[in-house]
């Protein structure tokens, strides 16, 4: 089907669902007596099958209107069905054989049964005349479809047949002395130059306007584009160039329909004139849009961003070829048009297409191995992995060299419908995807201006704005490669009557319902949160660890509840989601079961708050500060400046230190040594008088001097001393071991250091002038000789270890 031809089509079915969705608004049910009018009517179409695709789109069209209104009548009387059911539930189970109920229970049981009946009956009506509708529909589909798979498989005449050529000829020549002749019939016409003089005015100022439109204002646009977006690197001078860019496209079309308004206002022409006058504005299109695509795709400028990193000595070459597949595609837009309308027959349809669907492929082998090289270019320079748009890229060019290479030679077999089923929908897809390149370009500094920082491009919420254009480019994709509209009216009607999960059904108007109610909720207790934690529980007595607490609580059960309220405002019954439930509470108890550990350890931390945001604690070996406390893990900030995330069952389950809980008070402890010989009590004293000068220690309970005992090397001492601030431990400790060494210095008290006694087992191998017979052993200390190693010919040495 040609593109006007299926445009129209596709208008007429809108409509026509329009008028079916209008008048199903309006009355009170169904006309079951004319739908079955109907339903025969398309049953009969359906069983002959000779009816044509137009006449088969209208026929679905009018009956999906019934289906509609089927649909409805479903859903009419659903609220109160339910009603009657939970009331005759509320009356118990009915009584068994023998027994006796009270009569006003009978009565009104009896009652409801009755009302139920009655409104069920219009509902069993509806959903029989629903499954019949919905067959016709599929019936009708199901030829349609059939009849496309033929279309593409039926093997037509050869276009390289030369007695094909004389025939092709002789269609383009009448078409051509056709237009003539209509001009010339309308020129010959008293009234219509009498006409075309009176518009005269009006004519020239539009051809003038169309004139100037057409030679420059594309000129205009993409230099005022350049000069915007030259030097400013600035997203919002992106956003502005693309903007203007798009007068590339808009002032040029202006241009073509002043040109074809003033050709009209002479009414200098035939039938056929005014088809090529119809068409002329649709190819002009074409043209303009492929050629502002090939300067967004390829710029030509520097000041341009390159959306496909192309090389400046080969951007030339992609917009030679962009615009000529534009003008390719528009060729065969006006072939289709007056093949139409002429009636050409298969033959010179076949030879006059074929010469437009070898240029074509030949185009597009071409695009495609420059796609290919820019990917492998780009694989040879860069040492890591080629990015996923990369890879992307040179999957379309695979794909646009395949069909460059297997369309012609279709068309040559006399395959023509398959070959231009492969190659027109081809260059509209590179359209397509070059469309949303741009449009995500565009998506992401838009957002970047917007919200100006650093990697803002790059952000979230403009990716996920591009997969939306991304999802909604699938559309007109469909559309493209032989889906019908009909077919996406039946996708959504399918969306409409919702999703069937056991007795659960969800629709999208339940589903935009729980997004809507949950994001208030979600919004709601932000801000709430956002209230708290800054104008209220600071003018509180609430320490920070309770206030963050406190906010952390009331976010998760505000989360809970709005996701709560917005499954019941969908009315999605959560008795259904038992069983899933389940399901998922097992798997959530095998694979999931370190994660909700640390979740519930998290919940218990901010309740009980045995640590708080502040704390100084050490746990697992690691030291540190509390900075924040999450759902599943905390942070601690160690003193070397680096961010340990340790979780929360380990806070729970093992063994924590908090050197600041409750307050800073804290207690240090300095060892000292002095040297055997010296005065303890003066040492003593000396330290005694250094620990209670230092302005952190407490004077009650006052600083403490222990004598601990005799160590291997020195008299060991301790000074214990209350600090008033824990967090100065280090720094007091520091400077209380710079006044030891001051003071011991002063009062000549010794440090000493570590001193070993040396036996050895064979002391004349050390007599001068003497050779040992075989080399030494390693010497031992005595902590390392055994029995075994002792010589009992050795001389003991005496006490002083000489």
């Amino acid at each position: 089907m040609m593109p006007a031809a299926w445009l129209r089509a596709a208008f007429l079915s809108a409509c026509l669902a329009l008028l079916a969705t209008l008048a199903t608004a309006q009355a009170d049910g169904p006309d079951y007596e004319q739908w079955q009018s109907t339903a025969t009517r398309a049953e009969r179409a359906v069983e002959t099958a000779r009816a044509s695709d137009q006449a088969f789109e209208i026929l679905r069209a009018e009956v999906a209107g019934w289906r509609q209104q089927f649909q409805n009548q479903l859903n009419a009387n659903d609220s109160r069905l339910q009603t009657l059911r939970d009331q005759i539930g509320a009356l118990g189970p009915a009584p068994e054989d023998g027994q006796n109920e009270a009569t006003e229970i009978a009565e009104r049981r009896t009652e409801l049964n009755a009302q139920l009946e009655r409104l069920s009956t219009p509902r069993r009506t509806a959903e029989e005349a629903f499954s019949r509708a919905n067959g016709v529909i599929t019936e009708i589909d199901d030829i349609l479809r059939q009849r496309q798979t033929d279309a593409l498989l039926n093997m037509g005449p050869w276009p390289v047949n030369p007695t094909n050529w004389p025939g092709a000829l002789r269609h383009a020549q009448d078409t051509t002395i056709a237009i003539a002749a209509g001009v010339r019939q309308a020129w010959h016409n008293p009234s219509r130059r009498a006409n075309a003089r009176d518009n005269l005015p009006l004519v020239v100022i539009l051809l003038i306007v169309g004139a100037v439109l057409l030679t420059r204002s594309r000129y205009w646009s993409e230099l005022l584009a350049v000069r915007i977006q030259r030097g400013d690197t600035r997203s919002s001078a992106e956003v502005a160039g693309f903007i203007v860019s798009l007068g590339q496209i808009f002032f040029p079309m202006l241009g073509l329909v002043a040109f074809v308004r003033a050709v009209r206002a002479t009414q200098l022409f035939g039938p056929r004139g005014d088809l090529l006058l119809d068409t002329l504005e649709v190819v002009g299109l074409v043209l303009f849009f492929s050629r502002w695509l090939a300067s967004r795709l390829f710029p030509k400028d520097d000041a341009l961003r390159a959306p496909l990193a192309i090389p400046k000595g080969r951007r030339a070459e992609g917009r030679i070829y962009a615009v000529t597949l534009g003008i390719v595609f528009a060729f065969y837009v006006l072939l289709g048009q007056f093949s139409d309308f002429d009636r050409y027959d298969p033959s010179a349809d076949a030879v006059l297409n074929f010469p437009l669907v070898v240029l074509a492929c030949l185009i597009l082998t071409r695009l495609g191995w420059l796609l290919r090289r820019r990917v492998r270019d780009a694989a040879k320079d860069a040492d890591q992995e080629i990015p996923y748009g990369d890879r992307i890229v040179g999957t379309i060019g695979r794909a646009v060299i395949a069909v460059g290479l297997i369309a012609p030679v279709l068309a040559a077999l006399g395959y023509g419908a398959a070959a231009q089923f492969l190659t027109y929908p081809m260059i509209l897809t590179l359209a397509l995807i070059g469309t949303v390149v741009l449009l995500q370009g565009v998506i992401r500094d838009a957002y970047a201006t917007l919200r100006p920082g650093e990697g803002a491009r790059d952000s979230l919420a403009p990716t996920l704005i591009g997969f939306l254009v991304v999802l909604l480019a699938i559309i007109p994709l469909s559309l493209i490669w032989g889906a019908r509209v009909t077919d996406l009216t039946e996708v959504w009607a399918t969306l409409r009557s919702g999703l069937t999960i056991g007795d659960m059904t969800i629709s999208p108007g339940s589903f935009f319902t729980l997004v809507v109610v949950f994001t208030l909720g979600y919004l709601m207790t932000r801000g709430i949160q956002s209230a708290l934690k800054t104008s209220v529980l600071p003018k509180t007595r609430i320490d920070p660890g309770g206030q963050v607490a406190i906010v952390s609580g009331l976010g998760y059960v505000g989360i809970f509840l709005a996701a709560l309220i917005a499954i019941t405002a969908a009315g999605i019954d959560l008795s259904s989601l038992a069983i899933v439930a389940g399901a998922l509470s097992v798997g959530i108890g095998f694979g999931l079961q370190t994660i909700v550990s640390n979740f519930v350890s998290g919940i218990i931390l901010l309740i009980e708050r045995p640590i708080s945001e502040g704390d100084w604690i050490e746990v697992g070996g690691q030291m540190g500060y509390v900075r924040s406390i999450s759902v599943r893990s905390t942070r601690i900030e160690t003193f070397d400046r680096t961010d340990v995330i340790v979780p929360n069952a380990d806070l729970i389950s093992g063994t924590v230190t908090n050197f600041t809980r409750g307050n800073t008070v804290g207690r240090v402890i300095i060892p000292v040594g002095v040297a055997y010989g010296t005065d303890t009590r003066r040492v003593e004293a000396v330290l005694k008088e250094i620990a209670d000068a230092h302005p952190m220690a407490l004077a009650n309970p006052p600083p403490a001097v222990l004598f601990m005992g005799f160590g291997a090397d020195s008299l060991d001492f301790e000074i214990r001393i209350i600090l008033r601030d824990v967090n100065w431990m280090l720094a007091v400790k520091n400077e209380i071991n710079h006044q030891i060494a001051a003071r011991f210095e002063e009062e000549e008290i010794e440090i000493p250091f570590a001193q070993r006694d040396v036996w050895l087992r064979n002391p004349e191998v050390l007599q001068p002038g003497r050779k040992a017979e075989k080399a030494p052993k390693t010497v031992p200390t005595v902590e390392h000789l055994d029995e075994n190693d002792m010589d009992p010919d050795t001389p003991a040495e005496d006490g002083d270890g000489k």
